[in-house]
């Protein structure tokens, strides 16, 4: 849990973060890295490497395993702290809060900043590898393929394409990027799959996705997980977040994933609000939002 780094980062000493990029480094081409590569990767000395491999693994920032040979990886702790590290030294936050929220492909935590913000940590096969190499385009053509890498290929991706759409779409505001993790504002209310919407609101508020499900489309973009779970309802409206998994307009699939995007919402609000949930037809709506 990031929230067990945190407290870490003031205990830690510079050489320990060569360590921990030297072991990033080396994970780009070997899941575990050979101990005797470590030297020319962080730039340390046998000796010192020896030393700041005690550190590190006393706190749990990566593991151990001998194989043909001593190979160390980082764990996900260890890929925060590095994440965490950055940050600070940029100033980008002064300190953790609470936990936002907590799922199988991301952790979102509150985080101080100029004002309190949303730190966002993708997981992307840390858990479940082999799920995310079979579904993500972009782990495709790689012949080694680390959770790191599809980790931090997620949150390049989420983080340019909120970049893209922010403030024309309603998604929050991106702040800042580095490695797998991703500073953004907080947004406003709570998931759709927790709303509790009085009969009267129900079109409106269905009303109001399209509406956004509109402005993506008119920037290029098919949000391509749509669901009650990426959608945010407030006061001031609606919030479309996630977006790791975004297409573009052009490519030969959007047609599709646009209509299951569509009909992800519309069977959530049929079932759970059968009586004024609105009548649409997926397909004719995607068609519609297309012209």
């Amino acid at each position: 849990m990031v929230q067990n780094v945190a407290p870490l980062l003031a205990e830690m000493e510079q050489e320990d973060f060569y360590l921990l990029s030297g072991i990033e480094q080396g994970m780009r081409v070997a899941e575990w890295v050979d101990r005797r590569e470590l030297p020319k990767l962080s730039g340390l000395t046998p000796e010192a490497v020896t030393y700041r491999l005690d550190r590190c693994a006393k706190r749990d920032l990566i593991s151990r395993k001998t194989i043909q040979y001593e190979g160390y990886t980082l764990t996900a702790e260890g890929y925060d702290t590095l994440a965490l590290h950055t940050f600070a030294e940029r100033e980008t936050i002064t300190g953790m809060g609470a936990p936002l929220g907590v799922g199988k492909e991301s952790d979102v935590y509150e985080v101080e900043s100029f004002r309190p913000m949303a730190l966002k940590l993708h997981r992307e096969g840390y858990t479940n590898f082999r799920e995310v190499l079979r579904e993500r385009d972009y782990t495709a053509t790689n012949r080694h393929v680390s959770w790191l890498y599809t980790a931090r290929k997620a949150a390049e991706r989420e983080y340019a394409m909120l970049r893209r759409l922010y403030p024309g779409v309603s998604v929050p505001r991106p702040v800042d990027h580095n490695r797998h993790a991703i500073i953004m504002s907080k947004f406003e209310g709570v998931p759709l799959s927790r709303a509790r919407l009085e009969p009267g609101q129900v079109a409106g508020v269905f009303d109001l996705i399209c509406a956004e499900v509109e402005r993506m489309i008119a920037a290029g973009v098919i949000h391509n997980d749509l669901s009650e779970y990426n959608i945010a309802v407030g006061t001031t409206g609606v919030t479309i977040f996630d977006w790791p998994q975004a297409l573009e307009l052009d490519h030969a699939n959007a047609r599709d994933r646009l209509e299951r995007d569509i009909g992800n919402v519309v069977r959530y609000l049929q079932r759970k609000y059968p009586r004024t949930a609105p009548a649409v037809d997926p397909a004719e709506l995607a068609t519609e939002l297309l012209r």
